[in-house]
């Protein structure tokens, strides 16, 4: 007698997984994840951030911040990236709670 198939359902996408996405949700552009990317990675010393927004992203960095804020509030970010995004919204609460 022959071993039954197992089907395996890969639904609904594990929203853990970075670059995870849900069907008929767009994803977001080049430039959303590559701002997602930048906020990964880690900065030493003064200025390197700022530097590295500038060379690599070609923004300013008051631009790269309010695209950052509004980029927070997108639920393609947090199906994207879910653990940089809370980490990110945890700052920014706890930077709202202090003024």
């Amino acid at each position: 007698m022959p071993l039954p198939v197992l089907r395996f359902v890969l639904w609904p996408v594990p929203l853990s997984v970075p670059g995870a996405t849900v069907p008929g949700m767009e994803e977001l552009d080049r430039r959303e994840r590559d701002i997602l990317a930048l906020e990964r990675r880690g900065f030493t010393g003064p200025g390197a951030k700022e530097r590295a927004i500038r060379e690599e992203l070609g923004l300013a960095p008051v631009r790269y911040y309010q695209l950052l804020n509004a980029l927070l509030d997108d639920e393609r970010a947090l199906s994207f990236d879910p653990v940089t995004v809370n980490r990110l919204l945890r700052v920014r609460e706890g930077r709202r709670s202090e003024r």
